[in-house]
């Protein structure tokens, strides 16, 4: 799910909704935008589902990596949490 509210488009959330559509996705993977999520000052939030994962500030650049390591893989990347949603899930290594 990525943000199209106004905020996270002018961080450039259209330019990553288009990434992940253009994306070499996993089988049964959606894709869809959003309204507002609550976090227009972390945009453009990303957020995956069904685990509740929320990305924050993600640029085009990031969604290699968050295709192959967390959609393909299933390793969350965490240096792209928000970490206003998982502030609890953060390693102190």
């Amino acid at each position: 799910m990525i943000c199209q509210h106004s905020s996270c488009q002018a961080a450039g959330s259209e330019k990553v909704l288009f990434a992940f559509q253009v994306g070499n996705l996993p089988p049964n993977t959606i894709v869809m935008s959003t309204g507002c999520q609550g976090q227009c000052s972390s945009g453009p939030t990303v957020r995956i589902l069904p685990e509740e994962t929320w990305y924050c500030r993600v640029k085009v650049t990031d969604i290699p990596a968050i295709v192959e390591e967390h959609l393909k893989q299933g390793k969350p990347i965490k240096d792209k949490f928000n970490p206003r949603i998982h502030q609890f899930d953060f390693d102190d290594t």
